[in-house]
């Protein structure tokens, strides 16, 4: 591959196999793209693919992936932890090798062109490819979520980039974007009160007086009894991922709460995970070029 885009599309289903099955398909067996981590969550009712590829051949697999999720994701029945507005929630793309963010933000409006013409579905574009500041923000687009949008988008502010000004009545609309590498981060807490969890969420996120580079929410992970910190780490390199963690542990003990566990949503770079190790291990004079497979 000369140029290397990745993409993350989220989509509204968590639960059916089945309907995974067929996204998922959409960027497997396709000349230059390759499908590297699909995640589903119940929970959440959400799955999360991530795949790279060449530009053109990695925008047929987005816009395939439309059609399926399209047909068999009807949002009106949709329950889910996860805030949403779309079967197809938000498409970012994000330059990887050989490309970078002008192409990525091309490429956004050229799905974003498309999709919205064949599915008759609205389209926000956010981050690098948004057309005004208040749209670079994700969660401003989807305040109000599905089933606010049907009165939202009748406000002249929230016409859509693309596509109708009215919402597809089982699809929602879809938020399409170029962005830097975000890391998805959540962190489980031995406690069911969701109080808590929105208070420690608070705490940590940049719109409520917290870290800057951190979007956080309180989430009910009613399969397990427990409550999570669902996070956004939006520049791991400015706010790296054990300050986050501890940071939750240090708010978590107030409330005599404890972390029971971690997890990455889809992929991350190895320099997040290499940072947690330098901070863990208290390595003296560490550099990234004594990892091994840096060296291969």
């Amino acid at each position: 591959m000369n140029k290397i885009i990745e993409t993350v599309p989220n989509f509204s289903e968590g639960r059916d196999e089945a309907i995974i099955k067929k996204i998922s398909d959409c960027f497997c067996n396709v000349s230059e793209v390759r499908l590297l981590d699909v995640k589903p969550d119940r929970d959440h009712h959400r799955t999360v693919v991530t795949a790279i590829g060449e530009p053109e051949p990695l925008k047929n697999c987005v816009l395939n992936a439309f059609d399926v999720a399209i047909k068999h994701i009807d949002l009106t029945k949709h329950k889910g932890e996860h805030p949403r507005m779309g079967a197809v929630d938000v498409v970012p793309f994000i330059p990887v090798k050989g490309s970078n963010m002008n192409e990525c933000i091309e490429l956004a409006k050229e799905v974003a062109k498309s999709v919205s013409a064949k599915h008759s579905l609205p389209i926000y574009l956010y981050e690098a490819a948004a057309a005004s500041p208040d749209r670079q923000n994700l969660a401003n687009i989807r305040k109000g979520e599905f089933e606010g949008l049907f009165e939202k988008i009748k406000d002249t502010k929230w016409k859509p980039d693309f596509g109708p000004d009215k919402v597809h009545p089982t699809a929602g609309a879809t938020v399409i974007g170029a962005r830097e590498y975000l890391i998805a981060f959540n962190i489980n807490l031995d406690t069911s009160d969701m109080k808590i969890a929105d208070k420690i969420a608070r705490a940590i996120r940049g719109s409520s007086g917290g870290f800057v580079n951190i979007k956080a929410m309180g989430v009910e992970l009613s399969g397990r009894g427990i409550v999570q910190i669902s996070m956004n780490m939006v520049n791991y390199k400015k706010t790296p991922l054990f300050r986050a963690f501890e940071m939750v542990r240090s708010e978590a003990a107030r409330y005599g709460v404890n972390i029971v566990g971690s997890e990455i949503i889809g992929l991350a770079p190895m320099e997040a995970m290499i940072q947690c190790a330098d901070f863990y291990l208290r390595l003296e004079n560490f550099e990234m070029k004594q990892v091994i497979e840096n060296n291969l």
